[in-house]
């Protein structure tokens, strides 16, 4: 059986596409129209029309619900959120660690809500296992456990390399930190099962109606215009597509790979009987998980951007990406060598200028938007989606101000992307350096972080 490349995900390709929502018939109103199928918008929904049932909520999405990142993802639900260091610069210290407590919160609120509303996701919640297997990955590992200790994550757990292996046997891993706030999820399992609970509530889902422009009180659409009060935008990866918003957020490919249901005696020399989920702390990173089913589904950059802020149709991904996601696999568990990849895919996340995931609601003219979250949506996408809900209560006058719309990361403004070929030349440089950083710390055995990747840092806006 030859590897299946596209098709949206694996994930897809496991639990099946949804049945077709019918596209939105012509002009129509709302309280409240949501853009984007994904978590955003599908959470949005749902925790607005749990808190006001009488609200009138339409959500339009382009594809079908769950065909961006949110069904393409890696299905880590942990704590993580772009752009928290930069938040305890410009708002102080306790800003950030009020930040971080909420996302530790929200990893527990995805689980507690798909238990209520009966969504089985394959849901485990193992934590996050980071680790590190170079002498300067080891000292950025400490440097980074000591930062999340000191923003509250007192249940982290700093390991050596033998109690690193006593959970994962990754070769050569000389260390890892360990949080409980994570959870290993099947991302579309996840996705459906918010679709339908949204849609049992009385929210009303168009799909095949892509927004052509968003303005006040307005989503246009090839089918007609829907008018509301309030128009947020939810649509992440897939923003540049908009009329106006081409250089908002970029679209970031990041790339994956499931290999077949592994038998028991490869799992006898990796363990992982934790199920956590894997990370690393290269400069290039990768993610994994081990699947309900014992497969391996990994992750790393591949081809970072697409000229133009392109993005693909169908997950589609290079065979150099697919072979460079093998190696990391194999480097990791060498007795996957001759384990068959089943699927390749690959999805874009949205990255802002300054590498910050933002919560916004203009109140002058009703528009609001989450999302930049890069790369850490499945549980960011949740805390956003109610920090939204109690904005636009609060504009609405149905609620006061809230914990959630103190958060630093509320109407956080941030300029715009260079114009191309500067975006193009300056994504692709950067990735170019950081793999350029990983290789030179693998064969310098030095403990200090390359200073290629130090300038790459700089030049980017991520630090």
């Amino acid at each position: 059986m030859s590897t299946i490349n596209g098709g949206i995900s694996f994930w897809y390709a496991q639990d099946g596409t949804p049945a077709p929502r019918e596209p939105l018939p012509g002009d129509a109103t709302a309280d409240v129209c949501i853009v984007g199928g994904g978590y955003t918008g599908l959470w949005t929904a749902y925790y607005l029309k749990r808190a006001v049932p009488f609200l009138r909520i339409t959500v339009l999405e382009q594809k079908f619900c769950g065909y961006g990142a949110s069904g393409r993802n890696g299905g880590w639900l942990y704590n993580g959120i772009a752009g928290r260091d930069r938040y305890a610069k410009l708002h102080g210290h306790e800003a950030a660690v009020r930040l971080q407590r909420a996302m530790n919160d929200t990893v527990t609120e995805v689980v507690t809500v798909a238990g209520d509303e009966n969504i089985e996701a394959d849901i485990h919640q193992g934590g996050v296992l980071e680790v590190a297997y170079t002498p300067a990955q080891l000292t950025r590992l400490k440097a980074f456990h000591s930062v999340e200790i000191a923003f509250g994550e007192k249940e982290r757990v700093l390991m050596g390399a033998r109690e690193t292996a006593d959970r994962i046997r990754v070769t050569g891993a000389a260390g890892s930190s360990w949080t409980p706030h994570g959870a290993r999820l099947h991302p579309v399992k996840l996705l459906k099962g918010l679709a339908a609970a949204t849609e049992a509530l009385g929210v009303t889902i168009h799909e095949s109606t892509p927004v052509t422009e968003i303005k006040p009180k307005h989503a246009v659409t090839p089918y007609g215009t829907v008018r509301a009060p309030y128009i947020l935008r939810c649509t992440e990866g897939f923003t540049a597509s908009l009329k106006g918003q081409h250089r908002t957020w970029l679209p970031m490919n990041s790339s994956m790979i499931a290999t077949e249901p592994l038998p028991q005696h490869i799992w006898d020399t990796i363990g992982w009987d934790g199920r956590e989920t894997l990370g690393d702390m290269a400069h290039a990173y990768m993610y994994a998980q081990r699947t309900a089913d014992d497969r391996i589904a990994l992750g790393g950059r591949g081809v970072p951007y697409r000229f133009g802020s392109k993005t693909d149709n169908d997950g589609r991904t290079q065979p150099a990406t697919v072979e460079a996601l093998r190696e990391i696999l194999v480097r990791f568990f060498p007795t996957t060598a001759g384990a068959r990849i089943d699927h390749a895919w690959s999805g874009v996340l949205g990255v802002p200028r300054d590498w910050c995931a933002t919560v916004t609601l203009d109140r002058s003219t009703g528009l609001g938007w989450a999302g930049g979250y890069v790369g850490s949506g499945v549980a960011t996408a949740n805390l956003a989606a109610r920090t939204l809900r109690d904005l636009v209560q609060q504009d609405a006058g149905q609620a006061g101000p809230t914990d959630l719309t103190a958060l630093p990361w509320v109407n956080h403004k941030v300029r715009r992307w260079e114009p191309e070929p500067l975006r193009w030349l300056g994504v692709h440089g950067m990735y170019a350096a950081y793999r350029t950083a990983d290789r030179r710390e693998a064969a310098a055995h030095s403990t200090a972080t390359d200073p290629i990747a130090r300038a790459a840092d700089r030049l980017s806006g991520r630090h």
